[in-house]
């Protein structure tokens, strides 16, 4: 569990991002907005990709209101597409040719979709859009991210992959459907252990980009309805209302772990932060739990090299 510090990282301590170019998915709401509007205010320039281009010019019209001048670049991107991750990373390739990226950060998701949906690739979509897509997005984006020291590719988790295990005959929710402690929590883990093996597959191959991870505890954001039917459990939204009195806190206090894992010096390779108070659920970012699973060499192997079978992508570094 998290601890208490008393260097509290707030807004206020990410460093200027002048002329860092970041790519930011799911920033058109919650964390994902809220850190894509700090990291503008910052000076970076930001790529905020999201399901159609409305979404993604709303969402740069409300960061422009608070920063007029910032250097903003809309685009589409559906992370349960294969088609639209290729297309997408065709298109950065082509508007941004060569080593160009300074920062990744895979932040866009869906939890707890009450039915088993399957994506237009046949994949379960809470997987492929928490997981899968991220993977292959990376593997596309990674020849484009600066080789230098202060790259940095964030990958999202959640608190509720302490409850999870990776089940191979069951990956894709095909034998059992649970939606929150099942299809999201897996495809959590799943991220928390790709972003530790892709540090160590980083290191192994001499590349100073880091890998780093985070969540954001209990924050109050539209994620908790975002499945395509609007829809969470009942248990889950029981479980929900107990627990925001006391224990939640809102959108950009919950990014300020992605901020930190994004931009603070004091984020070291592989690392990954949550919030410090109670159960990770609220407070300011410092190195929380990492499950035993996600250490596990041989699972992280097998979790990707799977995952390169089903998406038919070699992410070779």
């Amino acid at each position: 569990m998290a601890t208490n510090t008393t260097a509290h990282f707030t807004s206020a301590d990410v460093p200027s991002q002048v002329g860092r170019r970041v790519l930011i998915t799911g920033a058109n709401s919650g964390i994902g907005f809220e850190a894509a509007l700090e990291l503008a205010r910052r000076g970076a320039e930001v790529i905020l990709p999201a399901r159609t281009l409305d979404k993604a010019n709303d969402a740069i019209a409300r960061i422009r209101r608070a920063t007029p001048n910032a250097k903003l670049t809309p685009a589409i991107l559906d992370l349960a597409s294969l088609t639209s991750i290729k297309q997408f990373a065709a298109e950065m390739a082509t508007r941004f040719p060569g080593q160009s990226l300074d920062l990744l950060i895979n932040n866009a998701g869906v939890m707890a979709v009450p039915t088993r949906e399957l994506t237009v690739d046949g994949y379960e979509r809470q997987l492929a859009t928490n997981y899968l897509g991220p993977f292959v997005l990376t593997s596309l984006l990674y020849p484009h991210l600066k080789q230098q020291q202060g790259s940095r590719i964030v990958i999202l988790a959640s608190g509720v992959a302490n409850q999870a295990k990776i089940e191979f005959d069951n990956l894709q929710s095909e034998r059992v459907y649970k939606p929150m402690f099942g299809a999201y929590s897996q495809s959590k883990l799943a991220d928390m252990i790709f972003q530790q093996e892709l540090q160590r597959r980083l290191t192994a191959a001499g590349s100073p980009i880091l890998s780093t991870g985070a969540h954001p505890g209990y924050a109050i954001t539209n994620l908790q309805t975002s499945g395509p039917a609007g829809q969470t459990p009942l248990l889950f939204r029981i479980v929900s209302t107990l627990l925001k009195p006391w224990g939640s806190q809102d959108a950009a206090h919950g990014a300020l772990p992605t901020l930190f894992a994004a931009t603070s010096p004091a984020a070291t390779p592989g690392g990954y932060y949550g919030p410090h108070k109670f159960q990770e659920l609220k407070g300011y970012p410092v190195p929380a739990k990492i499950v035993p699973a996600a250490r596990d060499l041989e699972l992280a192997k097998r979790l990707w090299s799977e995952t390169e079978r089903l998406v038919g992508v070699s992410f070779t570094l």
